[in-house]
């Protein structure tokens, strides 16, 4: 698939597959790259704190170093892009800078924006588990419209949760305030993924109720 092919979004849905076997040779220009990652920040988040930050690995000698952190996934070497999809435990500091924006560009009132950061300093206060939760709860969200933006423009992607979090902490040098919720190599496909059976929606979808 070539990346200027236009595709429908039904059609990136059904396109996407995770791709575990990339050319080494494949880039992505760097602009690209960088609307990928814009339009995975347009994901939805709870009270818009955009969770998620992305550490983007295009080290050859970096992705070496990701190479047995992810137990030898061989696709973290070479996709072009390894980026590593981070939460936020502390996204309640993100409360203030969002909502004086919104109150200057007029998209809320001093009342809706004095309510809203008093919700978010109570839902977080003294509870790391609920913190904890959304931390990847949303960057979740960011992480799959990764992977479908970058399918849109031609890439594959394949998300990856199995990798040594604690010695990818220590790697790449990421802050307490931040968890790693997952991997995802971005670049072209040298093998087509493999073929997935998926469960009809008599097996998946409960009407009302159980």
């Amino acid at each position: 698939m070539q990346a200027d092919v236009k595709l429908t979004a039904e059609q990136v849905m059904e396109a996407r597959h995770s791709v575990r076997k990339y050319d080494p040779n494949a880039e992505i220009p760097r602009e690209e790259l960088n609307e990928i990652l814009r339009l995975a920040a347009t994901a939805p988040s709870s009270w818009n704190l955009q969770h998620w930050r992305f550490i983007v690995v295009t080290d050859r000698a970096k992705k070496e170093q990701l190479l047995p952190i992810a137990y030898g996934q061989q696709q973290v070497v070479d996709a072009f892009a390894t980026i590593i999809v981070l939460g936020d435990l502390e996204a309640d500091k993100s409360a203030r800078p969002v909502y004086d924006e919104a109150l200057a560009k007029g998209y809320v009132t001093e009342q809706v924006r004095e309510t809203l950061i008093g919700q978010i300093e109570g839902a977080y206060r003294n509870n790391p588990q609920f913190a904890r939760d959304e931390a990847i709860r949303n960057a979740s969200l960011a992480s799959m419209q990764l992977m479908l933006a970058a399918k849109a423009k031609g890439y594959d992607t394949c998300p990856m949760g199995g990798f040594d979090r604690d010695a990818l902490i220590q790697a790449l040098n990421i802050p307490p305030r931040y968890v790693p919720v997952m991997m995802i190599t971005v670049g072209k496909a040298s093998v087509p993924a493999y073929p997935t059976a998926r469960f009809g929606l008599d097996q998946l979808v409960i009407e009302n109720s159980f």
